[in-house]
């Protein structure tokens, strides 16, 4: 059986694959592991394998993980990638590097203002819902550039990029075509002048599509975790 080592070392075979065919460096992407409904055990198999990011939907099982490996707390960068509720906020802001999933400005207002003081600014993502699935979370993307404006001037937030979650599809075209709609919305908001480095897409069965289309960031569990 592959360990989670192995399945790492795989993962970031297929993304320097995936750069080299459209010409991109290696280390423009960044590989995130989506160690949601995994054992912090399993997180510190990652970490001592040389992944230090790590991305948790759920904010009380992310918590917990964090406490028992609070030893290796400098060196983890940790990303919340699921929905966040409004009560949930403060504990997101006392304990998160980067949140991916700011959908709206009430929110983005709370973690800025609940954001410690001696920390670093948080690390936030404004998440598009380009599916119009009303059962996904997201701005829609006519409303896309109004959010992220005003995400931007909050003192505690350093606004990073576009996160987005398509459906998946089993036709390649259409997944391709769903990918692309998230790259022209995060171009067209640095078109309007916000500094953004950051395109949150693709997961374990489309990461190379994702990575043709610019993703700069990948969000892969079951290829480095197994099935849940």
């Amino acid at each position: 059986m592959a360990t989670i080592t192995s399945k790492l070392q795989l993962v970031q075979s297929r993304i320097k694959q995936a750069c080299s065919k459209v010409d991109r460096p290696a280390d423009g992407v960044t590989l995130l592991a989506v160690s949601k409904t995994f054992p912090a055990a399993d997180v510190r198999e990652a970490f001592e394998a040389g992944q230090h990011r790590f991305g948790e939907n759920y904010v009380q099982e992310a918590v917990d993980k964090m406490a028992e490996l609070a030893d290796l707390r400098p060196q983890i960068e940790w990303h919340l990638i699921g929905p966040l509720q409004s009560n949930k906020t403060r504990v997101v802001a006392e304990n998160f590097d980067w949140v991916h999933t700011v959908d709206r400005v009430k929110i983005a207002q709370r973690l800025s203002e609940q954001r410690p003081a001696h920390l670093p600014p948080l690390q936030v993502c404004v998440q598009v819902n380009t599916s119009g699935e009303a059962s996904k979370s997201g701005v829609d993307p006519a409303e896309a550039l109004a959010l992220a404006q005003a995400v931007a001037q909050l003192p505690h937030l350093q606004l990073r990029g576009v996160m987005a979650l398509p459906a998946p599809s089993t036709d390649a075209s259409t997944q391709h075509q769903a990918l692309k709609k998230i790259r022209e919305v995060f171009d067209e908001l640095r078109d309007h002048g916000l500094t953004l480095d950051t395109l949150s897409m693709g997961m374990s069965a489309d990461l190379e599509m994702a990575v043709e289309q610019g993703s700069t960031m990948v969000r892969i569990g079951s290829a480095i975790f197994g099935q849940r």
